[in-house]
């Protein structure tokens, strides 16, 4: 018996009951005079909506292709293999829901479980190697999207090509909580480096999972050429023809030498210290596989990865990472409590009231992907004229990246404009504030625009804060306020709050939710309560840290207490992106609406009015005179006492806002803080978090969920 068909018994059907299969479908093209080659197809019988995915099922289907591919190859047959998928998806990895349940089916034991787990690795490494050591050549046809065990598919062949229209490849296991566990954390540094490998396999799904297009994949050395879409099969055909009669030599780069494998390997390490703090086994576990792979034999290698997604698949880092992911997958895509989407408004024209760096960036946004006019307005020229600069700097930027041509860097420039006066707002559908966060002067615009808009035209606010009903509550029609609050950057975070007002109508939610899918953001519909959610939450997690080096902790101490969380970024680094002012007027309101839970520091005060606007140096030192205004007390907290008040803390807030009905379900609060705060996808949505912690219960009685 083949080593395959013991894993394939050891992991049957009925484990993986779940598991939508993705075929091998076999057929023959002719190559003319290079001879016949065998195109396998990777195909699941659903469009590009439910992508191909990989479990035992899919993996014994590609297996038996192999078998009889190989077969007619020894046969003098076919001369060459090749592996495409389905339109627009190549593979999207392997069959991770199926997995998780498989594993975590009830009665199973620790043993059993563990076996399981090494299994799903072992036969992927088993049938997917064989792609690389067939009697012919293997080429693999990335037409879309490439996912982790999707790309690993790619490197076990012999070539490879891509479309220039792929827009998702990468390796986002780290992501969730795993390596890659088919031969990628081997295959991938020596084919184009470690440090470029490194990138794609830890930086990258550290970094919000950032994808890569096909473009770049191939600038990387990841495909051997590339095509454009629209005739990339058959261009990839002629190609292979090509080589396999030799009039084309694909030559590869050496293997890195010691020295710049270890740099690499360090490099990595240090940016993974100071993201997670050694909060997340995955990265680590990714490290010392490449780290491994220079000196490494194929069957070492390959073990070594059976071992670590042996151990990662039983994680709870995992099991937190599928929860997240498929909260952002999933019920991000359909906000709860929409409308009906057919009430939503055309969006033909956008204003913009305010041009400073806020406003200068949700106008850039609204160029690039809603493509209308958009005119911003501000009190004066020069104010108006910085806004319309910032907008064209940033345009100028992505044109000589390449990331943009130089008819749409100028097509992007035409579509923005700016005035001192508010008439040019007469014919748009949607006008969004985003000034000085002060309840008057907001109430003051948008009464100056309700007196030149249509009567259909939205009216959203920026606000972070405040209210909207409050906001709208001298207007004729209030109903057409809502909220529409951004993160900053507004380019990279993907969150928008959507705050429905106590006379908000359902055609300015559904128009809002409408202008935020265009925007490709993901949008939660939020209560008018204050701060909403993200930065409700933050205020009282930062709130609660402040509050300690009030008492007397020092600043080393309260900046490291959250380290072992493993997030984004520390509280103090926090403090120096929203900045001291507008963290101590966030607390104003908070400790306004309910006094007892939120406090005004007079330490977070001094430093506000000191005119201080940064607590780190630009070498990231701390800035003397911001620690000279934190210190003093006599109570010091030691760092896990600081970390569990803080959790304390939001778990009390949390469990108040969903009796509030802030949102609609805990799942909406730990959409918004993946989405709106960077909460690490390795610790799940923030409530399961403190549940498993079991914080929930302590504070409130009951866990979350």
């Amino acid at each position: 018996m083949t080593a395959i068909e013991n894993l394939s018994g050891a992991l049957t059907g009925d484990d993986f009951p779940g598991e939508v299969v993705t075929r091998s479908i076999v057929r023959d093209v002719d190559l003319g005079a290079a001879g016949t080659l065998a195109l396998i197809t990777l195909d699941n019988g659903h469009d590009h909506t439910k992508p191909s995915t990989l479990g035992p099922q899919g993996l014994l289907s590609l297996n038996a292709a192999l078998d009889a591919v190989a077969a007619r190859a020894a046969a003098g047959e076919i001369v060459a293999v090749g592996v495409t998928g389905k339109p627009f998806i190549l593979a999207a990895g392997a069959d991770l829901d199926g997995a998780g349940a498989a594993i975590t089916a009830p009665g199973i034991d620790p043993a059993a479980a563990r076996q399981r787990a090494a299994g799903i690795g072992a036969l992927g490494h088993a049938v997917f190697r064989r792609l690389g050591e067939l009697p012919v050549p293997s080429f693999c046809f990335i037409n879309g999207v490439a996912l982790g065990g999707g790309l690993e598919v790619a490197l076990h062949c012999t070539y490879r090509t891509i479309s220039s229209g792929v827009a998702m490849v990468a390796f986002p296991e780290c992501f969730l909580g795993l390596v890659p566990g088919w031969g990628g954390a081997y295959l991938l540094p020596r084919l184009i480096g470690p440090a470029p490998a490194l990138k794609l396999i830890i930086e990258n799904p550290l970094a919000q999972n950032k994808m890569i297009g096909g473009t770049e994949a191939y600038a990387l050395g990841i495909a051997d050429a590339m095509f454009e879409p629209a005739d990339f099969l058959e261009e990839s055909l002629r190609w292979a023809a090509r080589v396999l009669g030799g009039s084309v030599a694909v030559e590869r780069a050496p293997l890195a030498d010691a020295a710049e494998w270890d740099r690499a390997v360090a490099a990595t390490r240090f940016l993974a210290d100071g993201k997670l703090h050694g909060a997340a086994p995955a990265p680590y576990r990714a490290l010392d596989l490449v780290a491994a792979a220079r000196t490494a034999d194929r069957d070492e290698a390959f073990a070594a990865e059976d071992e670590a997604l042996a151990d990662l698949l039983l994680s709870d880092e995992l099991r937190a990472g599928l929860y997240a992911f498929d909260l952002v997958q999933k019920r991000a895509k359909r906000p709860a409590g929409a409308p009906d989407r057919a009430l939503a408004g055309k969006v033909t024209k956008v204003g913009i009231v305010g041009a400073g760096l806020m406003a200068a960036q949700i106008a850039l946004l609204f160029v690039r992907r809603l493509q209308v006019p958009v005119l911003l307005t501000d009190l004066d020229q020069a104010r108006v004229d910085a806004g319309l600069a910032y907008v064209h700097a940033e345009i100028d930027s992505q044109l000589a990246r390449g990331r943009i041509s130089a008819d749409a860097a100028n097509r992007q420039k035409a579509l923005v404009a700016g005035s001192v006066s508010k008439d040019g707002f007469a014919d748009a559908d949607f006008v969004i504030e985003a000034v000085f966060e002060e309840l008057a002067l907001k109430q003051r615009v948008f009464a100056e625009v309700e007196a030149v808009v249509s009567a259909e035209c939205v009216l959203a606010t920026n606000t972070s804060s405040l209210s909207v009903t409050e906001m709208a509550g001298g207007l004729a029609h209030p109903e057409r306020v809502v909220g529409f609050h951004f993160f900053n950057p507004v380019a990279v975070l993907p969150l928008v709050e959507v705050v429905r007002g106590a006379q908000t109508g359902d055609a300015a939610v559904a128009t809002a939710l409408n202008v935020g899918k265009t925007l490709k953001k993901n949008c939660v519909i939020v209560a008018d309560r204050p701060a909403f959610v993200v930065n409700r939450l933050l205020t009282r997690f930062l709130g609660e840290i402040i509050a300690a080096v009030d008492e007397g902790t020092g600043f080393e101490v309260a900046e490291h207490a959250a380290d072992p969380l493993g997030l984004p970024m520390s509280p103090f680094l926090l403090l120096q992106l929203v900045g001291p002012k507008i963290a101590l007027h966030v607390a104003q309101t908070l400790a306004a609406a309910f006094p007892g839970r939120f406090a005004v520091s007079e330490k977070l005060r001094a430093v506000a009015e000191s005119g201080n606007t940064s607590v780190y140096r630009p070498d990231f030192s701390v800035d003397p005179a911001v620690i000279a205004l934190l210190a003093g007390g006599d109570h010091p907290s030691t760092g896990a006492e600081v970390r569990s008040r803080a959790l304390e803390g939001l778990a009390q807030e949390i469990a108040i806002m969903l009796d509030e009905g802030v949102v609609a379900a805990a799942e909406d609060i730990d959409l918004c803080m993946i989405l709106g705060a960077g909460w690490p996808f390795h610790l799940g949505g923030i409530t399961p978090y403190l549940d498993r912690m079991g914080v929930s219960a302590k504070m409130n009685g009951v866990p979350f969920r």
